[in-house]
């Protein structure tokens, strides 16, 4: 029997419902994660032996993670009935199962970055030239075509009806731009590809296509949760509007539009809004603040309830930890950032080995970051950023992937270019693309197997390496064992590195990708319940995932706002309080009243509501040469400067 006593009141309020669609609108620190992992153990436990299973979804892989494993703390035999996934998973699960209907195949690859994207942009590009039928301005280049067809895509706009669209937003060159993104969207399925944009919009077109799925999802899904719902762009509420019907009474959403930080990729309060009227939710609130102390708690009620289009009736948050001695909150202004950023270096030095681990650097902008994260390395200080990598940059980890892609999907060009940079920089032998295609084409032949027939031709090639590219790969070219294969891999790369290799920097960041695949790989397995994840399942969650490292405990983290949503410091440092840096310039244009403006106070919010036990803010008469007035946030949080 699970234990729920450890809920408050409101807590338990919400775990324990079961009288129609719910939405809880949960302040920072109140344990939404406690209540969505509580509620689904205990739906779990009261039906024990049934067979529906229940949909989780969020918006980090971190987040899943860490409620799949406090679900299976509490009920162990029953995690298999539960699918805790990001919205961009399950709509890449969608299509793998049902893409046949939309003539996708399961395999299709994910491009998930913007140089793939805009290869094949430019490819689409290159093609509407070639025909005299269309005319396209001079000026039309992919890498600034992209912005505008992710827009389009993000919109679900049809591209038979991308030029109406485009004519009614007043957009110049409405036709050829409307030729060019209906061009991009049949390149992607041509070649059997997706991005992260079109992943949503071809599963929501998917049930909008085909009602019966929406049925067979419902059935096999009987309780759906939603956690930051807040951060839903307009498709992804779409899908969730359709697969919560036809009867929504088990769906069950957290959300707190304090927290609405992303209008730039969809997000908006009218999402909160639409909920409310399309599915007559009932209201909960979870205001109780477990994280930061009454100080913080004070100026961060202060601040956000200036903003206007806050849901009716929202509580304000309430401290549950004792006040502390000691300066909780300090204020600090200094002549020029460049004092801001050696002052935050100095502070954080002079502190313990243990206190420099819990401290973290937030900042509205990476400029100011670079900036404080370098007076903290001259000062011996390791500093960890926290940017998204997809890819991966060593050579053998780029020349595994390329691999496990070309065996995926045969005809991957951009794949066998990868693989054989990658090959050369580790073993100084060139293979040319055009004798590779030639014999694919000629022996009807899939390219991987082309180009180790190639390799398999030069006297140069070190046995160690004939092995791996002729007996290793073998189990991966007949079975897609890709495990065996990687470790293989690895071996033989380890070797490779004790002698000289063509490219220097080949090897440059090898010991701690190889940490982070393992780490991947792991994690992929357990997001699936231990199941026997295939090829194409796999690199699709590979490729949706970033590769960036885990933080070196000793590092200081360096954080955006945006990047330090959902995490907590037990010390927050926040520079560069600002006019034109927090609130933004853009914002500041728009004028006090403005969307803009809203968010940038919730901005604010966010960070000082990450800090555990004391929270620090910096202020700079000039910030990079030019004089800046202080922050109207200051004297919005009641700070006297």
């Amino acid at each position: 029997m699970i234990d729920l006593s450890s809920l408050n009141e409101n807590q338990l309020e919400s775990v324990l419902w079961d009288d129609g669609p719910l939405l809880v609108l949960a302040g920072p620190g109140s344990g939404k994660t406690r209540v969505l992992t509580f509620r689904i153990a205990r739906i779990l436990e009261e039906s024990e032996g049934q067979h529906f299973r229940i949909l989780a979804l969020t918006f980090t892989n971190k987040a899943a993670a860490e409620m799949r494993s406090r679900v299976e703390g509490l009920v162990p035999r029953e995690l298999g009935r539960v699918r805790l996934t990001t919205f961009h998973s399950y709509a890449a699960e969608l299509l793998q199962q049902h893409g046949n209907h939309m003539n996708l195949r399961p395999d299709f690859q994910i491009l998930s970055n913007d140089a793939d994207r805009e290869a094949l942009l430019d490819d689409a590009i290159g093609q509407l030239r070639k025909d005299l039928a269309y005319s396209l301005p001079e000026h039309f280049k992919a890498a600034q075509l992209l912005p505008a067809v992710t827009r389009l895509i993000d919109r679900c706009v049809p591209p038979d009806q991308a030029e109406a669209f485009l004519q009614q937003s007043n957009v110049e060159n409405a036709l050829p731009l409307a030729r060019v993104y209906t061009a991009y969207r049949d390149a992607l399925r041509l070649t059997n590809s997706l991005d992260f944009p079109s992943l949503i919009a071809e599963s929501l077109d998917l049930l909008n296509k085909f009602p019966f799925l929406v049925k067979h999802i419902r059935k096999v899904y009987r309780h759906i949760l939603v956690d930051e719902f807040q951060d839903t762009n307009q498709t992804q509420y779409r899908i969730l509007s359709l697969i919560a019907q036809p009867d929504p009474s088990t769906l069950f959403v957290v959300a707190d539009d304090d927290q609405i930080i992303y209008q730039w990729n969809g997000a908006s309060p009218k999402r909160i809004q639409a909920l409310r009227d399309n599915f007559d939710v009932s209201e909960l609130q979870l205001p109780e603040n477990y994280r930061c102390p009454p100080q913080v708690i004070e100026l961060a009620n202060a601040l956000i309830e200036k903003n206007l289009n806050r849901s009716a009736g929202k509580k304000p948050l309430k401290a549950v930890k004792q006040g502390e001695s000691g300066e909780i909150v300090r204020v600090l202004r200094f002549n020029t950032v460049d004092e801001e950023a050696e002052w935050i270096a100095q502070d954080i030095v002079q502190r313990s080995a243990q206190e420099r681990k819990d401290c973290a650097v937030l900042a509205r902008t990476k400029k100011l970051l670079a900036l404080a994260g370098r007076k903290l390395e001259e000062a011996g200080v390791p500093v960890y950023y926290a940017a998204r990598k997809d890819e991966f940059k060593s050579a053998p980890l780029r020349m595994l992937h390329a691999i496990l892609r070309l065996v995926n999907s045969k005809e991957d060009k951009q794949s066998l270019a990868r693989l054989s940079k990658a090959f050369y920089e580790m073993e100084g032998i060139s293979i040319e693309l055009a004798p590779v295609l030639s014999h694919a084409s000629a022996d009807g032949k899939d390219l991987l197997r082309s180009w180790l027939d190639e390799v398999n031709r030069r006297d140069a090639v070190e046995k160690p390496t004939r092995c791996l590219l002729e007996t290793d790969i073998k189990p991966l070219l007949n079975s897609l064992n890709y495990r065996g294969f990687a470790d293989k891999l690895f071996v033989w790369a380890e070797a490779c590195q004790g002698s000289p290799q063509p490219d220097e920097n080949a090897f440059n960041e090898f010991d701690e990708e190889r940490e982070v695949w393992t780490l991947l790989l792991g994690e992929i397995t357990n997001r699936f319940e231990d199941e026997d994840v295939g090829l194409h399942q796999f690199l699709h969650e590979l490729d949706l995932t970033s590769k960036t490292p885990p933080k070196p405990s000793e590092a200081v983290p360096c954080f955006t706002i945006h990047a330090s949503k959902g995490m907590e410091f037990v010390h927050v440092y926040l520079m560069g309080l600002v006019e034109d840096q927090l609130p933004s310039w853009a914002a500041l244009k728009k004028g006090d009243h403005s969307l803009e403006m809203q968010e940038e106070r919730r901005n604010c919010f966010v960070a000082i509501t990450r800090a555990q036990e004391s929270l620090t803010l910096t202020i700079s008469a000039k910030v990079f040469g030019w004089p800046k007035d202080p922050s109207r946030f200051l004297v919005e949080m009641g700070i006297e400067l």
